[in-house]
């Protein structure tokens, strides 16, 4: 589509300044992975990014997403949808937000703040209705659940950030969390490389800085200079897409 804007600010010191530019269309929430990327909008209304287009797919949802387990959503009911053979199936249980980003897992949390995975197995169990699908409990008091290739992180109602140890895709819940200190977050999202972007209560954007194997949760976070203040990201194949406060898209290479 029509690139609108386009931004570059240059800064000094340890913040990064990204190379970023609006583009065409207005959503409400975004996912990206395997080289492909979704986003609803306000309406619930789901698109799929064909190109330098936004097309149009079946279906209502609040939040979807896309990894290795598949594209999933959920709608305003908090009802779980799947894609599978071109159609949404409806899976059993209900959550507010829902995360294929894992290593063929899923994770999200429901509209009570409660925590939930599903193993690889279970996952691709689900190919219609009327399974019985094995949701793992993993805590009480979480708004947001995001996975990479490495681990999850977590979000508090307190805005804390949390990482959970020892996910493998036969044992979504893993072993224990590890706190991330430094200042709160109201989202954490894990690219499908496994690099972390956070957003603040005002907007502002971050990059968790120096995770590695050993130390999965990193070492600090490094802001990231865009174009206004931000509600959304999403990360893969080196590219940020950012929804603003006011549901404008907003792309960004890294």
């Amino acid at each position: 589509m029509r690139t609108l804007a386009f931004c570059l600010i240059l800064v000094m010191g340890p913040s990064e300044a990204l190379d970023c530019q609006f583009v065409d269309g207005s959503l409400k929430q975004v996912d990206a992975g395997l080289g492909l990327v979704f986003g609803v909008n306000d309406a619930g209304a789901v698109f799929m990014r064909f190109g330098n287009k936004w097309v149009p797919m079946e279906g209502n949802l609040r939040h979807v997403t896309v990894g290795l387990a598949g594209l999933w959503g959920v709608n305003e009911d908090f009802h779980i949808f799947k894609m599978v053979a071109g159609k949404w199936e409806r899976v059993e249980g209900l959550l507010k937000q829902i995360d294929a980003g894992g290593d063929q897992l899923i994770g999200g949390v429901n509209n009570e703040s409660a925590g939930f995975c599903l193993n690889q197995q279970g996952a691709a169990l689900v190919l219609g209705g009327g399974v019985h699908v094995p949701w793992v409990s993993l805590a009480d008091d979480l708004v947001y659940y995001s996975c990479g290739p490495q681990s999850c992180w977590g979000v508090t109602s307190k805005n804390a950030v949390l990482v959970r140890k020892g996910v493998t895709p036969n044992k979504c819940q893993g072993s224990d969390w590890e706190p991330v200190p430094d200042f709160p977050m109201v989202l954490v999202e894990v690219g499908s490389d496994g690099i972390v972007f956070g957003i603040n209560g005002t907007g502002e954007v971050f990059r968790r800085a120096g995770i590695t194997d050993s130390n999965p949760s990193g070492s600090q976070w490094t802001h990231q200079y865009v174009c206004g203040n931000m509600r959304h990201a999403t990360y893969d194949l080196g590219v940020l897409w950012l929804i603003t406060m006011d549901q404008k898209i907003v792309s960004c290479i890294l």
